[in-house]
């Protein structure tokens, strides 16, 4: 039998959101504006007011869970996530079999595992979701579970998402969303501290801003050295030698600049010990344990 189109699926799924903030809030108007049947709940009874298409919040997580196929958790962190689940009026107590549940929340990837514990045990199913903002009101969406699972609520996903980023297994989500978190907070902390270094010593952050805006910036994006990481035999991995020794002058450099201006300079003192293995490609050899673990079972 052919598979049904996106279109004939979408008649037959239906949603529950659960928690209405800004994600939460979000994800419910697309997906109301997609033509999904669509509940929600949130400990505020007025969360809805105002989302356009969104009706009035049902009584529990558990009501939303008898009226949808997936539910969406939109909520603050892993112990909200587990009373939502497994606390008085939970989603888990409508004891629906087959149930999807989608995590959008960000939690550790040992909450994932026992959530998705909690969910197996009632004969449900869940989907980590990591999600970060794309523009226009949708996200980026990073799934992982089942391929099977993560096909029947395409539809749902579609609807509030830019894009949709199958992982892996359960997990590979919230891996994925995890590690894109620590590009995103090392960068902060990269700006601040080279911007304080410029002010400090006196040049006016908005000449930074323009040699920053004007020079040739494609070899020193985050995507550009993740393709080349990921290729043995990638630019700086061929080049490391040479590239270390002025990383080891300039950062050398930047230290001395830092003592100078009285400026602690953490980040940079940080990364410059670590210069030879990250050229080399050797830096994820430096883990703590020995042992690789993986964030699930074998994807179906």
């Amino acid at each position: 039998m052919p598979a049904r189109s996106h279109a004939a699926q979408r008649d037959t799924v239906t949603a529950g959101v659960i928690g209405l903030g800004m994600i939460g809030g979000g994800v419910a108007r697309n997906i109301a504006a997609a033509g999904l049947p669509l509940t929600v709940y949130d400990i505020r009874p007025d969360a809805a007011d105002g989302l356009d298409g969104v009706a009035a919040p049902l009584g529990s997580p558990a009501d939303v869970a008898r009226a949808s196929d997936v539910v969406l958790i939109s909520v603050v962190d892993a112990g909200q996530v587990r009373e939502v689940l497994d606390g008085e009026g939970g989603l888990l107590g409508a004891g629906k079999p087959g149930l999807v549940v989608l995590l959008l929340s960000t939690v550790a990837l040992s909450a994932v595992r026992e959530f998705a514990a909690l969910c197996a045990g009632q004969g449900a199913t869940l989907l980590d979701a990591g999600v970060t903002q794309a523009g226009d009101g949708l996200l980026v969406s990073m799934v992982g579970g089942p391929t099977d699972v993560v096909e029947r609520v395409r539809p749902v996903l579609d609807a509030f998402s830019k894009a949709v980023v199958h992982c892996g297994p359960v997990g590979s989500g919230m891996v994925t969303k995890i590690a894109r978190n620590v590009v995103t907070y090392a960068s902060w902390a990269v700006v601040r501290e080279a911007t304080g270094m410029a002010v400090r010593a006196g040049v006016d952050p908005e000449r930074l801003i323009e040699v920053l805006d004007k020079a040739e910036t494609g070899g020193t994006s985050p995507l550009f050295l993740l393709r080349d990481h990921l290729d043995t035999q990638g630019v700086i991995r061929r080049q490391a030698a040479y590239i270390e020794a002025l990383a080891q002058k300039d950062l050398s450099a930047a230290q001395e600049l830092g003592r100078e201006i009285g400026l602690a300079t953490p980040v940079v003192d940080t990364v410059r010990p670590w210069m030879s293995a990250v050229l080399e490609g050797k830096y994820e050899g430096t883990a703590t344990g020995s042992t690789h673990r993986k964030t699930g079972g074998h994807d179906s």
